[in-house]
C-alpha cells in the first residue's frame, strides 16, 4: 500500500481509490454529532418536562430515537454524512463505493454497542488500527467504509511530465508498478507522506538528487516518456 487507499473496481471496469478516514477525524466527527444530539435532547427536555411524568416518558422515547437513529437518518438521507462527518469532510459508503443504504447503516450503528466495549470504543479503536481501511467492527459487519468525501481518484492518473531517467539498477515487474503508482498518486498525498515513501526507495536515489524528483523521473522513463 502506498497510502490509506481502498481500491475499488466499478462494474464498468474503472479502477477507483477510496481514501479511508482514520480514527482521529472520525472521533472529531463523533464529538460534533454528540454535541448536536445533546443540544437536541436539551431542547426537547425543556419542552417536555413541563408535562410531568407523561413528558418524562416521551423524553425517554425521544432520547432513544435520537441516540440510535440520528446517524442512520443522516447517513442514508444525507448522502452518507451526519453533520459531524460533513464538518470533517467524511462520508459513509459501501465497500464498493456506492451510497450506503438502510440495512447497512442500521447494522453499523446498532453495533456501536459492541465497538464501545469494554469502554470508550476500545474494541472499535483496536479493530480500526488493525484493519488497513480503518473499519471498526460495525463497518466490517455491514460492509461499509468511512472515507473522505473528495475521495475518488482514477487509478489511471498520469505520471507528472519530467525528464525521464532510467533506473540505476534492474527492477522487478512489481517494483516497476510500485514506482509508477507512487508517481501517479503523489499529487494526491501530503508532502510529508510523499517524502516518507520516497525514502523507502533509497537505493534508487543515493546520488544526492532530490529523492522525490528522481523517482518521478524514473517513473516517467518506465512509462515510455522520451523527454
Amino acid at each position: 500500500m502506498l497510502d490509506t487507499l481502498h481500491p475499488v473496481q466499478t462494474p464498468e471496469g474503472v479502477d477507483l481509490n477510496l481514501r479511508a478516514a482514520g480514527p482521529v477525524p472520525r472521533a472529531l466527527a463523533w464529538g460534533v454529532d454528540a454535541l448536536l444530539r445533546a443540544a437536541l435532547l436539551a431542547a426537547a427536555g425543556l419542552g417536555l418536562l413541563a408535562f410531568g411524568a407523561a413528558g418524562m416518558g416521551v423524553l425517554f422515547i425521544v432520547t432513544f430515537l435520537v441516540w440510535w437513529f440520528y446517524p442512520v437518518l443522516f447517513e442514508v438521507l444525507g448522502r452518507g454524512a451526519t453533520p459531524g462527518k460533513r464538518v470533517m469532510g467524511l462520508e459513509v459508503v459501501h465497500e464498493d463505493g456506492t451510497p450506503v443504504g438502510w440495512p447497512a447503516s442500521l447494522l453499523r450503528n446498532l453495533l456501536r454497542v459492541v465497538d464501545f466495549l469494554p469502554f470508550l470504543y476500545v474494541a472499535g479503536l483496536c479493530t480500526m488500527l488493525i484493519d488497513q481501511s480503518f473499519r471498526r467492527l460495525g463497518d466490517l459487519a455491514a460492509g461499509t467504509l468511512v472515507v473522505y468525501a473528495e475521495r475518488v481518484h482514477a487509478a489511471s492518473a498520469e505520471v507528472p511530465s519530467v525528464v525521464p531517467l532510467p533506473p540505476p539498477i534492474p527492477l522487478t515487474l512489481d517494483e516497476q508498478r510500485a514506482l509508477i503508482a507512487f508517481a501517479e498518486r503523489a499529487p494526491f498525498l501530503s508532502p510529508a507522506r510523499v517524502a516518507e515513501l520516497a525514502a523507502i526507495a533509497e537505493p534508487l536515489s543515493e546520488n544526492g538528487e532530490d529523492p522525490v524528483e528522481r523517482l518521478m523521473r524514473m517513473a516517467a522513463w518506465l512509462v515510455g516518456r522520451t523527454g
